[in-house]
């Protein structure tokens, strides 16, 4: 084994591994399926094949699983944005991070559509949405720093197209709610980042005059 190899996980870690995320994919069926306040923890146990003593040595409450479950989500995000070529505009980048993410929330367009309204309208989930949110936030802007290197005010920069990019995906997500599900995601969010787009009325790199305000932050 070279010496910067990383170990293999032991069987016991393996199987640990198996048995989080199998109570992470039951427990999200579930909760889809039935409503996140209506599945309790020893229905989530028994789908998962574990007992009640197994499932909270590995999570506290059901809103810990949903973490977990948005946590992969963040990861598919994140590097879905740090392996998009490095000559790609930094906005285009990040969208197309967030098509990137959409296969990755379920199986098909019934699930994702399930998993989507739970987490986006269940009121008990509502600080996990918006700890999911936040999060995305920070992990863009870190990704988007390294792609915006010649202009002023980066960390702004960065800051600002993140948030921009979680309200087009959230106002996706919110159309698509109220259309059911029906239409393809994926078109529709690309139609709202062209709506956003066409709002406003000057170049989104400089002001009419050309040049770029100046803020405090320092670069």
């Amino acid at each position: 084994m070279a010496l910067y190899d990383t170990p293999r996980p032991g069987l016991r870690e393996r199987k640990q591994a198996r048995a989080h995320d199998t109570l992470i994919a039951e427990a999200m069926r579930l909760f889809s399926a039935q409503g996140y306040d209506q599945t309790t923890v020893d229905e989530i146990a028994e789908a998962a094949d574990m007992s009640r003593r197994t499932l909270f040595r590995l999570f506290q409450t059901k809103g810990d699983i949903v973490l977990a479950w948005t946590r992969g989500m963040t990861q598919t995000l994140t590097e879905a944005l740090a392996t998009c070529p490095k000559d790609m505009h930094p906005a285009d980048a990040m969208m197309h991070a967030f098509i990137s993410l959409v296969p990755r929330i379920a199986a098909n367009r019934r699930d994702t559509y399930a998993f989507v309204y739970l987490i986006e309208k269940t009121p008990s989930l509502q600080s996990v949405s918006l700890q999911k949110y936040a999060t995305w936030e920070n992990c863009l802007t870190e990704g988007l720093l390294l792609r915006i290197v010649e202009r002023k005010n980066r960390k702004n920069a960065a800051r600002l197209m993140a948030r921009g990019g979680i309200a087009i995906f959230r106002t996706a997500l919110d159309e698509w709610i109220r259309l059911k599900g029906r239409p393809a995601l994926v078109p529709l969010l690309q139609k709202t980042y062209a709506l956003q787009a066409s709002l406003w009325p000057t170049p989104h790199d400089s002001l009419p005059d050309g040049t770029e305000p100046e803020m405090s932050q320092e670069t």
